[in-house]
């Protein structure tokens, strides 16, 4: 029987981790949490925190350019999306001279230009299922389930079950 020490984290061969800031403080895994999926942390900013005892599944995207926040016990399933930003500018102009600028500098991650980001928070106990892509400026409320498929655009009340694109709350949970 293998004992597990408290303080172990664990990464699989399907994980990835790419810190462009080369920061170790931009990237923090609490105890016990099992990534088998990808962080990323922009050149030009953002920060992940996943808290303890947590999932992170198989082809489950978390990019940052803000910050984004997992509480405990919170289980990601595979294929999910949790990006706190546009990833480009909006304006054609902007987008075409910042694509420019990263081709010229052989970048792709260390300039920010006019790119909208806002902080994700995900509290403690909630699971995502799986296929579910989560945007910018999201606070999702403990306990609360994401339904597969949905994607969502708002915060979500602590313990609410939400489904669909975009998604809304489809009941509440009770303890």
């Amino acid at each position: 029987m293998q004992v597990i020490k408290p303080t172990d984290s664990f990464f699989y061969p399907t994980s990835r981790v790419d810190n462009s800031q080369s920061d170790r403080s931009a990237i923090q895994i609490g105890n016990l949490t099992h990534i088998q999926g990808e962080l990323l942390v922009f050149g030009y900013g953002g920060s992940i925190k996943i808290g303890n005892c947590c999932y992170v599944g198989i082809n489950s995207k978390i990019w940052s350019g803000d910050s984004i926040s997992i509480g405990n016990y919170v289980f990601i399933s595979h294929n999910c999306n949790i990006v706190d930003g546009d990833s480009h500018e909006i304006n054609h102009l902007e987008r075409e001279a910042s694509h420019i600028y990263r081709l010229n500098n052989k970048l792709t991650t260390n300039r920010k230009g006019n790119i909208k980001t806002s902080p994700i928070v995900i509290e403690d106990n909630v699971w995502i299922s799986f296929n579910v892509c989560i945007l910018k400026g999201v606070v999702i409320g403990k306990g609360s389930i994401i339904a597969a498929g949905s994607v969502v655009t708002k915060s979500v009340p602590p313990f609410s079950l939400i489904a669909g694109n975009p998604a809304v709350i489809v009941k509440k949970l009770y303890l």
